[in-house]
């Protein structure tokens, strides 16, 4: 029986704001951030989502929207590291133009595509490998459920890539994901189905929806 799992990125930080690199650096949400969650989790209680189980990633960025959401469904998340975003190292806290700046060869490197340790954290490779196996470990655990996970863009990303891998002509590698922002994935080990993806619509009339043209780069957080 198919699980279905809600992948759910974390509310905004400081660090979105200014582009700057996070990975396992342990940022918390920021005011507008706290906000999204606070939509996120009305949106699901008036619409009635029923979770059987919350995970999260351990980092508080993460933890705190599953929390802000669990108190709103009365269903207290579980810490799961293996959610955790990419570890970028020593890139952690700096903007891309830091990166280049100090790092220029191995940053070149990276920006043609090359799958380098960032920072001399992990590869994209890295992260895939850990989200995936925790994802369909979970799905053995929870055949035919509804799981919430709270994580982030890099580990969404990997997902959607792994979901997507037999599909011709589906590319979500470049798929945009929002702070917030709910995106399905429906199955199991034997093969996985994509629902709507990057869905924000709980920010639609609220001041705190990203504005596209303002956002920091599509690297700032993920690979």
């Amino acid at each position: 029986m198919p699980t279905t799992f809600y992948l759910i990125r974390h509310g905004e930080t400081d660090w979105n704001v200014h582009g700057r690199w996070q990975g396992h650096t342990d940022i918390p949400l920021n005011e507008d951030g706290r906000a999204q969650a606070r939509r996120l989790a009305a949106r699901l209680r008036d619409e009635r989502v029923r979770f059987d189980a919350s995970y999260s990633s351990d980092l508080q960025r993460a933890w705190e929207t599953a929390s802000v959401v669990g108190a709103a469904l009365d269903l207290a998340p579980l810490p799961l590291p293996a959610l955790r975003e990419i570890n970028v190292g020593s890139w952690g806290g700096l903007t891309s133009s830091e990166v280049r700046a100090q790092d220029g060869e191995t940053y070149a490197r990276y920006k043609s595509g090359d799958d380098i340790p960032r920072g001399g954290g992990e590869r994209f490779l890295d992260l895939y490998t850990r989200v995936v196996a925790a994802v369909e470990q979970l799905a053995d655990q929870h055949p035919g459920r509804t799981l919430a996970l709270f994580t982030h863009g890099g580990a969404v990303h990997a997902l959607l890539m792994h979901a997507a891998r037999d599909k011709n002509r589906l590319e979500v590698r470049h798929v945009p994901i929002g702070n917030t922002s709910i995106s399905l994935l429906i199955g199991d080990r034997s093969g996985w189905e994509l629902g709507p993806l990057n869905d924000m619509t709980h920010l639609a009339a609220s001041p705190q929806a990203p504005n596209v043209m303002s956002s920091p780069p599509d690297d700032a957080e993920r690979p």
